[in-house]
């Protein structure tokens, strides 16, 4: 075979391997590297599960009741600034936001409202942490709604807690972490990225 044919062929047989290298490692971007987790939600399309703020302890006192604020565990200080510098970097890099739905626990409903302003609650978001047995049936509703509801352009913002987190993606965020997955049909949320915002610094 004539050299100038070889070097034609090696020439096409290596953009081919180019484009299928790409094709496996997916989208990147403009400088080259994966997008961050900050850039991915840019275009909107993606499931936001965030972990409420810093609480200090673990689970809630014995006396925990529901409707009353003063018999759970609260977001501290460093807490609410957390929840407030992550609302400010959603805001600040205009993160499009399709709706924000929070735990009805108000370490939850306080870093839903520091950090977005507004809020709905949803049940299936509590936590399950002194109930495990609830944890099948909250998590089966959770991907149903998921599931079910309408076309949407933003972001679906889900302000929760760890176990209901891990119990959705295997994923075991820190206070104040968010967790960004999308949905895969009936077969519940596929972890993307994730974002670490604290009261020091920002990813």
């Amino acid at each position: 075979m004539h050299a100038t044919s070889i070097m034609r062929n090696e020439y096409h047989v290596s953009i081919v391997g180019l484009l299928i290298i790409a094709m496996i490692l997916g989208p990147v971007s403009a400088t080259g590297q994966e997008p961050t987790g900050w850039q991915m939600l840019e275009n909107g399309g993606f499931i936001v599960l965030i972990r409420h703020a810093l609480a200090p302890g673990g689970g809630d006192p014995p006396n925990f009741s529901l409707d009353d604020c003063k018999t759970q565990r609260n977001l501290s200080d460093a807490g609410r600034r957390q929840a407030q510098v992550l609302g400010d970097e959603f805001r600040s890099r205009q993160i499009p936001i399709e709706k924000v739905y929070s735990s009805q626990w108000c370490r939850c409903k306080e870093t839903a409202q520091l950090a977005f302003g507004t809020y709905e609650e949803l049940p299936a978001l509590n936590s399950f942490f002194a109930s495990p047995d609830h944890e099948g049936r909250q998590t089966e509703t959770i991907r149903d709604f998921l599931l079910h509801r309408p076309a949407h352009r933003g972001n679906l913002i889900l302000v929760t807690h760890q176990v209901n987190i891990t119990a959705l993606t295997n994923v075991f965020p820190s206070q104040g972490e968010i967790i960004i997955a999308t949905l895969k049909n009936d077969m519940g949320l596929e972890f993307k990225a994730r974002i670490r915002v604290n009261t020091m610094q920002t990813p």
